[in-house]
């Protein structure tokens, strides 16, 4: 393949892959963010470092299960391919909604993800990934554990 579409096709391919970890999130699809992460992957999600693909999942799905719904918008996508490694980074927009919680039912964050992407014999899955906030908007009860709504 010459190199130029070889390089289109790895760039729309990892780009891929982060729009499915959106999915994932947002659908609770957890099992799939095997397709997204290597399983020794490493990740700093919010204020928690995440030791391999178990430590990612617990650490997601314990944050978005107990939510009525969440919406992870990712754009701005940079890709720089060396080889059978890149590096990507995209801006991010997430809405958390939980109804009844008081304060408001809606927490909004805005932020970064920049990651390590390895291609394998599967595709390209992140080795590493880090979470920035950049800012937040809402009300941030809707996304804390100990939290419920009043009844």
């Amino acid at each position: 393949m010459d190199t130029d579409v070889q390089a289109m096709a790895d760039e729309h391919a990892i780009i891929k892959v982060a729009s499915r970890y959106c999915w994932a999130l947002d659908s609770h699809d957890f099992d799939d963010l095997h397709n997204v992460f290597l399983p020794d992957a490493f990740a700093v999600l919010g204020e928690t470092d995440c030791d391999g693909i178990v430590a990612i999942i617990q650490r997601i799905s314990s944050a978005l299960t107990r939510l009525d719904a969440s919406q992870h918008l990712v754009g701005s996508h940079v890709v720089t391919l060396d080889g059978d490694e890149a590096t990507h980074k995209c801006y991010l927009q997430a809405q958390h909604v939980l109804h009844g919680t008081e304060g408001g039912d809606l927490w909004m964050v805005a932020g970064k993800y920049e990651d390590l992407m390895v291609r394998t014999a599967d595709g390209w899955r992140i080795k590493r990934r880090v979470l920035s906030r950049i800012w937040t908007s809402g009300n941030a009860n809707v996304a804390a554990p100990d939290l419920r709504p009043k009844s």
